[in-house]
């Protein structure tokens, strides 16, 4: 990686569209697999130390609000910021720690009113503030790094759900919902930045609906698509010992 690299703030490789049709796609997802869980699916542990699905749900229903409210945005990030400590580990203790008291019907009939205002408040981000820094640096693969609002509202808001849906399926044993045109989608540009972040050559083999091949030369690696992505996300052993941000 360059130094120009190294500190300029990381944005968004995705095109808006395709980045709002993403996000979409995604929470809609995450509503239909909430709504299929049964009574006793909820407090099944999951890939996440000390988080059972209910208290995924609720950090994925948290952020979903941020998404859908530049003032619950802004709540949410002052009231972290009192929390102290890693930033990012208060917030979603906060969110997970507000709705302690919302019953598994109560967040997934939230989940479902918020999404379509989580898409248009994302949808609706100009471009001057998509370019602004987050006040929040970050650390990834054992280094500091800032990102681009636009960054973190058309990228991670995105991986985060879909990570997470990811987590749960895997929880509950359901199906995991998966197709080349929203899922090959978002594997391929963890691909890319994975690629530019290592900056070394690779052939990689991803098997599955999400799935593809890229790159050439250097060593060959092959994974299931998902299982990739689990493991850039620190559920496993990244490859080419780098990590991509979920």
């Amino acid at each position: 990686m360059t130094s120009a690299l190294a500190t300029r703030p990381r944005s968004s490789a995705l095109d808006r569209d395709i980045a709002v049709r993403l996000a979409e796609t995604e929470y809609g997802r995450v509503v239909a697999l909430l709504d299929d869980l049964g009574p006793q699916d909820w407090a099944r542990p999951t890939d996440c130390p000390g988080w059972d699905v209910r208290a995924m749900a609720a950090h994925m229903l948290g952020m979903a609000e941020m998404s859908a409210s530049i003032r619950e945005s802004l709540r949410q990030v002052k009231a972290a910021e009192k929390r102290g400590g890693v930033f990012i580990d208060a917030l979603t203790e906060l969110q997970v720690a507000e709705r302690t008291d919302m019953s598994p019907a109560g967040i997934t009939a939230r989940y479902a009113e918020v999404a379509p205002r989580a898409v248009k408040g994302r949808r609706r981000m100009p471009w001057f503030v998509r370019k602004q820094k987050m006040g929040q640096a970050q650390q990834i693969n054992g280094r500091d790094e800032t990102w681009t609002l636009g960054f973190l509202g058309d990228v991670i808001m995105t991986r985060d759900p879909w990570m997470h849906r990811v987590d749960i399926s895997r929880a509950v044993g359901a199906p995991l919902v998966l197709t080349a045109d929203h899922d090959g989608v978002l594997v391929d540009d963890v691909v890319r930045e994975w690629a530019q972040r290592h900056g070394r050559p690779f052939t990689l083999h991803l098997t599955g609906p999400a799935g593809g091949t890229w790159g050439e030369g250097g060593p060959v690696l092959e994974f299931d698509a998902v299982e990739f992505c689990r493991a850039l996300s620190g559920r496993g052993s990244a490859p080419l010992d780098t990590e991509v941000p979920f």
